[in-house]
């Protein structure tokens, strides 16, 4: 949906009101950016006025949306946390708003500004007469992070842009290390591209030796060498992150919680729950759930809980013992033998 509205953003074709509710921060920033740069000039910036709705009523967004530009033919009007959108408590909302005025101006908006309601909550609460007034008359937007398969479509969509292609173990690796972080990925993305120049094909090794590690990503990592028995390379990424200043009680919380991730995936996995069912649940990526499910190298329930027994120990001698603190989870790794 988000890119079908940018297309008709870039070529011109803008609605008067957009509303985006969601948690994808990305999808409102880039939909804001492009309605500026399409309303933007050569000359001159486009107007922008933003509104906190959990600050203002909404009659100073239909006051200004009203008002015409000083500057230029076009303006933009941001109402940001359109919390009259979602469910709440009767006497809880800061602010009054008059929302039968709301309903009636969306009818008929002024054409000379572009005003985009934002609403960044999960859900909307359907039930409201302003909700549907919204549905029925803006462009109405769902931010969401996408699924597995959307969001690879949309890392080559965004290689595709700097005319570059992406090989499908190299989108595998940039999810596996960055997430879903969206912004993050579109970050990692421009910077390959920069880094190929004239080259054409981004490579998983690519990936690998460019995009920034993530402790989270490192300490995933280091409990999969663990748990496949290549102590090795779970030694070497434990070194590294000492050198980086990293303290072994956060990296023993951190594999600690992977491990507590893993357990709960196989156990939903064998009472029958979808991957997608389980991401839900656990409020995890998909792609992150996908990993854990199609290991070849998958450690049964009892080791897990052995290597969780371990830590809890590790945890509590770096909480009570002084001495070689490094030592004590570089033993829990060889013991991996």
């Amino acid at each position: 949906m988000f890119t079908k509205v940018w297309k008709e953003i870039n070529n011109g074709q803008i609605a008067p009101v957009y509303c985006i509710y969601g948690e994808e921060s990305y999808f409102i920033d880039e939909t804001i950016k492009r309605i500026k740069q399409a309303l933007s000039t050569a000359a001159e910036e486009a107007e922008v006025i933003t509104f906190d709705m959990e600050e203002s009523p909404v009659d100073l967004v239909i006051g200004e949306a009203d008002t015409f530009p000083f500057f230029s033919e076009r303006k933009m009007v941001i109402a940001k946390n359109a919390s009259f959108l979602k469910a709440s408590e009767k006497g809880k909302e800061k602010i009054e708003h008059d929302l039968k005025r709301l309903e009636n101006w969306l009818a008929h908006p002024s054409d000379f500004c572009v005003t985009v309601f934002i609403a960044p909550y999960e859900k909307l609460d359907e039930r409201k007469k302003i909700t549907k007034a919204m549905k029925e008359k803006s462009i109405l937007l769902h931010a969401q992070t996408p699924k597995e398969n959307d969001l690879a479509t949309w890392i080559r969509s965004e290689v595709n842009r700097f005319e570059k292609n992406i090989a499908d173990e190299a989108v595998d690796k940039l999810v596996e290390m960055v997430g879903a972080n969206m912004l993050q990925l579109q970050i990692e993305i421009e910077k390959i591209a920069l880094y190929l120049g004239e080259e054409k094909q981004i490579t998983a090794h690519l990936v690998e030796e460019l995009v920034a590690k993530t402790l989270e990503h490192d300490a995933f990592k280091m409990l999969n060498a663990y748990l496949t028995k290549n102590v090795p390379e779970a030694l070497q990424i434990y070194h590294e992150l000492l050198r980086q200043k990293e303290e072994p009680i956060m990296l023993v919380g951190l594999l600690a919680s992977n491990i507590r991730t893993m357990n709960n995936v196989y156990y939903l996995q064998k009472k029958g729950y979808h991957p997608n069912q389980i991401s839900k649940q656990l409020k995890i990526h998909p792609y992150r759930v996908k990993l854990m499910v199609e290991s070849r190298d998958r450690p049964n329930e009892e080791r897990l809980l052995k290597a969780l027994k371990n830590l809890s120990e590790i945890d509590l001698k770096l909480k009570s013992v002084s001495g070689n603190r490094e030592r004590y989870l570089e033993m829990f790794l060889l013991k991996a033998l």
